[in-house]
């Protein structure tokens, strides 16, 4: 599917959907406790789906109705090998494949697109160390063993995706557990995010550094009734769109205290000299005076392929560092931002890490590749707004892995004249 997005700035109000992050860890907490929980979630994205069909192949049983998910827990874990689709959500399969080797499955998860030639050799060598048979034919990732407890090891700077799945699991196991980070610790937000859900579930972990003291003979105790919050991933593509719109763009319902990283995209936008204002329900960016900076992205990788829009357009240069890791998403977004920004009129090229970007007053517009990545064509889109003709993104239903109603939403914001 390619859609074609009208040129020029945007101005109006949006909502944006449930974080997919939130959504996996609570889902997975639900499938592992021990009575039926509902978790309210506004907007169901293809990684979300993953999720809850992994957990319902575990075991557990899973139903959306009127917003929600009801979540039976896993009772007997099957005694048959299990299929789980994962499709392309790396989400899934990182904190998943632990979690399987805690309850001693044996079975394969079935991969999509680039997921297969993704980064799990640390995962994986931890996880055999452990205890489990782990080995990936094609798309499938076979797995069987039962996780013992004791001393694990993970590098910080590769995913913390790994992190949070071994911290999902090692409560699951018959006695205590440690957890060892080596280097630096990178995305350290999104481990935040795994604790919190943990410490819903009544599960506290003791941390020295970086190092985990993990009880055992534990199984999460979520609330009977939870909420998704609202995505600040998702928000970015919107208050990206403000900051290059001299009316501005509104978000409404975002928690401002949230613990998911991406919410830094505020601070990351005022310096750029993007007009930021909020009040108890909304929140509202507009254009200012846009300069370039340094936007430093071992924390916010998600954010590069929009903030390097907004800096297309601002006066000056802008570097994105540490950044290497885009390289291993769901494209090398470092190639395909330089592709897909270079394809509008954008001055822009890649560096060992990061990004290098000269802004301009105006790009072009144009066709431009997603490359199958939901956060290139979501970028492409917002990169509409500093267009002087329109924006085709080719590829464009891959937006559905994260946010699928994105292109409503798009279209419910009224372009200025």
């Amino acid at each position: 599917m390619n859609v074609t997005v009208a040129h020029g700035p945007r101005h109006g109000a949006v909502t944006v959907p449930a974080s997919k992050s939130q959504a996996h860890r609570l889902l997975i907490c639900a499938a592992l406790g021990t009575k039926e929980v509902s978790i309210q979630c506004d907007g169901v994205s293809r990684d979300i789906e993953a999720t809850r069909d992994c957990l319902a192949a575990m075991g557990a049983d899973i139903r959306f109705s009127g917003g929600s998910f009801g979540v039976k827990p896993i009772g007997a874990v099957p005694g048959a090998e299990v299929l789980l689709p994962c499709c392309e959500s790396g989400s899934t399969l990182r904190f998943l494949l632990p979690v399987a080797g805690a309850l001693g499955l044996k079975g394969a998860f079935r991969m999509e697109g680039k997921l297969p030639t993704r980064p799990m050799e640390d995962l994986n060598n931890a996880l055999r160390a452990g205890g489990m048979e782990i080995r990936q034919e094609g798309e499938l990732l076979h797995f069987a063993g039962s996780l013992r407890p004791g001393e694990y090891t993970l590098p910080g700077n590769v995913s913390s995706q790994y992190i949070s799945g071994l911290l999902l699991a090692l409560p699951l196991l018959p006695g205590d557990s440690a957890l060892h980070i080596t280097g630096k610790l990178e995305s350290a937000d999104y481990i935040a995010m795994t604790e919190d859900a943990l410490q819903k579930s009544g599960i506290r972990l003791e941390r020295r550094g970086q190092d985990y003291m993990i009880p055992g003979c534990r199984r999460p105790a979520l609330p009977e009734q939870c909420t998704v919050e609202r995505d600040w991933s998702g928000a970015a593509f919107f208050l990206a769109l403000g900051a290059l719109s001299p009316a501005g763009v509104t978000l409404r319902g975002m928690d401002l205290s949230s613990r998911q990283g991406d919410r830094r995209v505020l601070d990351i936008l005022r310096a750029f000299g993007a007009e930021v204002t909020h009040g108890p329900e909304e929140l509202t960016v507009r254009r200012g005076a846009l300069r370039g900076q340094t936007v430093d992205a071992a924390q916010i990788p998600d954010l590069v392929p929009v903030l390097s829009t907004v800096a297309a357009a601002a006066e000056g240069e802008t570097r994105i560092i540490n950044a290497a890791r885009l390289r291993l998403k769901e494209s090398d977004r470092l190639a395909t931002t330089a592709a897909m920004l270079s394809a509008l009129g954008a001055d822009i090229r890649e560096t060992a890490d990061g990004l290098l970007i000269r802004g301009r007053k105006k790009l072009s517009g144009g066709a431009a590749e997603s490359a199958g990545d939901h956060r290139i064509a979501m970028s492409a889109a917002v990169a509409a707004s500093v267009c002087f003709g329109p924006v085709t993104v080719l590829g464009a239903e891959c937006a559905d892995k994260s946010y699928p109603r994105f292109w409503d939403d798009l279209d419910s914001l009224e372009v200025e004249a």
